[in-house]
């Protein structure tokens, strides 16, 4: 019995259910990862930039996937305003092959992202964050030369129709740190497919 109860511990800590991570408020710690064009970037690399929006994402998901367009959208729109879009894949390739570095150039080539997309390859940065879902949102504003976290959760209040949005979360929370606000509200609840690992 208690060999089951380990073993259940073991799995839900697995699935990020007791992930810890950031809070609204906490200070990002930057990184280094692998960009879908070869080369590697960190939060360091967006100079110019008054704020980050950070999203843990991947190929496969659905729910990533119904999003890719409003993703694009939100990067053409807030990047030339001073809050581009990073997408970190936080999943192991084995236990999700077509969430693989090269299927993640082959999607970024197919969809024609304008944003960075990321490989968190060693899976330690999304744990350091607290993300547990793809897609999973963080908003970073730039504060001197490091980021602090304004924003944590969803993009919006429907994954399944663009048209039929009534909220949205991500876009109202970058549009109130633009007018020098606070995001209202600071947490949402993230929906989507668990980050994969190896079992």
């Amino acid at each position: 019995m208690k060999k089951i109860y380990l073993l259940l511990l073991m799995g839900m800590y697995s699935t990020g259910l007791f992930a810890q991570g950031y809070e609204v408020g906490d200070i990002a710690t930057d990184f280094r990862l692998l960009n879908v064009d070869g080369n590697y970037v960190s939060m360091a690399d967006y100079e110019d930039a008054k704020g980050i929006v950070l999203i843990f994402s991947c190929n496969h998901c659905p729910y990533v996937v119904a999003y890719e367009d409003r993703m694009i959208e939100l990067h053409n729109t807030y990047a030339p305003k001073g809050f581009p879009l990073v997408a970190v894949n936080p999943n192991d390739s084995i236990a999700e092959p077509r969430d693989s570095y090269t299927k993640m150039i082959e999607r970024a080539e197919e969809k024609n992202f304008p944003f960075d997309y990321l490989l968190d390859a060693n899976q330690l940065i999304y744990p350091e964050y607290g993300a547990t879902r793809t897609p999973h949102v963080y908003l970073l504003e730039k504060e001197g030369d490091q980021f602090r976290v304004a924003y944590i959760g969803a993009i919006d209040d429907n994954y399944r129709d663009a048209s039929a949005v009534e909220e949205h979360f991500l876009a109202n929370a970058i549009d109130a740190l633009l007018a020098g606000e606070r995001p209202d509200p600071e947490y949402t609840r993230a929906i989507g497919c668990t980050i994969k690992v190896q079992n």
